[in-house]
């Protein structure tokens, strides 16, 4: 029997900590600790929010009679740094700098790598993060844009859209560098990417308004249009950006951001949140027969996957218009905390294989 390795994941959002612990790949127990919003409205920013949810962690792990001092390693969900490769990266002092400044942005991911790192300094010993949403392997053609001073950003759910693509290269018995993917994923923001040989090569933004909306977000807007709303409505930067990204999609047009309600509304006969549903997945289709065009129709396999994947009416509806293409897997859900855990695993043994971070 081999040694007992313990890793402590954690993945921040913006109204809960996720927690698990692993014994090597053996998910030990997680939990997910939800923060009431009235709370987390107390904090001035983010990651003044740091020693709340720290506590929250301890509470948790104690509450499962987990011995901090018995850890490993301690993995977490990156946050908003600047565009980096895929791969397992330490936590170092740039790392933390660029967080706590919130240099490329402020996000609750941010949160984990900063908690990690104040245990892993507790316990002695290391502390990584994995496949950061800013995740970059776009071509250069993929981020030019019409204007020159703008190019496209790459952020994405790189944790969840890696995974499933390196399950599926398993499944089948080769290499993920040796395929070509499109990668949806269905959550409260939708990412759609192609994978090239191992390398995301375009994706959506899918956190700033690009590609399709989605129950939180808004996805694309017509630019003229929306340059008349900023100037009719005169909204400040602050609220725009919470339209684009958390008051966008259902949430704008069905005050929901849930799938499930939008069913019940739908069997109840409201014949608008079908098109809305309809228009959301319409846009996913779209978005992933762009992705086609990318690999120059050369496609190993479409993978559809994240939350909404459990949704058979959103799954059907995608189908429907891109069956055509390639064969379709859906792989229901996502287990980023055994993403995480992985990426500690994959390195345990092959120390040359971590990156390091430099602000």
């Amino acid at each position: 029997m081999s040694k007992p390795f313990y890793i402590l994941a954690i993945n921040p959002g913006s109204t809960s900590t996720k927690i698990a612990v692993f014994n090597h790949d053996t998910l030990l127990f997680k939990e997910s600790i939800s923060h009431k919003e009235e709370t987390l409205r107390t904090y001035k920013s983010i990651v003044s929010q740091f020693q709340f949810r720290l506590e929250t962690i301890k509470d948790a792990l104690a509450k499962h009679q987990f011995d901090l001092r018995s850890l490993n390693s301690i993995v977490s969900r990156g946050g908003m740094l600047k565009p980096i490769e895929s791969g397992t990266y330490l936590i170092n002092d740039a790392v933390i700098n660029d967080l706590k400044n919130a240099k490329y942005g402020e996000h609750a991911s941010n949160l984990g790598a900063l908690i990690a790192y104040e245990l892993s300094n507790e316990l002695a010993i290391d502390a990584y993060f994995v496949d950061p949403v800013v995740v970059d392997e776009m071509t250069g053609i993929a981020k030019m844009t019409g204007l020159k001073s703008l190019k496209r950003r790459s952020i994405f759910h790189a944790l969840n859209q890696k995974m499933v693509a390196k399950r599926y290269a398993k499944e089948h018995n080769k290499p993920y560098e040796s395929l070509n993917l499109i990668v949806c994923h269905l959550g409260g923001g939708i990412s759609v990417g192609a994978h090239h040989l191992g390398r995301v090569i375009d994706v959506n933004n899918a956190l700033n308004g690009d590609g399709p909306m989605s129950p939180e977000r808004t996805g694309s807007l017509p630019v003229i249009d929306l340059i008349d709303y900023i100037y009719t409505q005169k909204p400040s930067k602050e609220s725009l950006l919470k339209l684009i990204a958390g008051g966008g999609g259902f949430v704008n047009h069905l005050n929901t951001n849930e799938g499930l309600k939008v069913m019940e509304m739908i069997n109840e006969g409201n014949t608008y949140a079908k098109n809305v549903l309809e228009a959301m997945c319409y846009q996913v289709a779209k978005e992933i027969g762009s992705m086609a065009c990318v690999l120059s129709g050369k496609i190993d396999g479409i993978i559809l996957t994240g939350g909404l994947s459990y949704n058979a009416t959103i799954v059907s509806l995608i189908k429907s218009r891109i069956d055509f293409l390639a064969p379709i897997t859906v792989y229901e859900g996502e287990d980023e905390m055994l993403a995480l855990a992985l990426g500690v695993l994959t390195c345990k043994d092959h120390k040359d294989q971590i990156k390091h971070y430099g602000g």
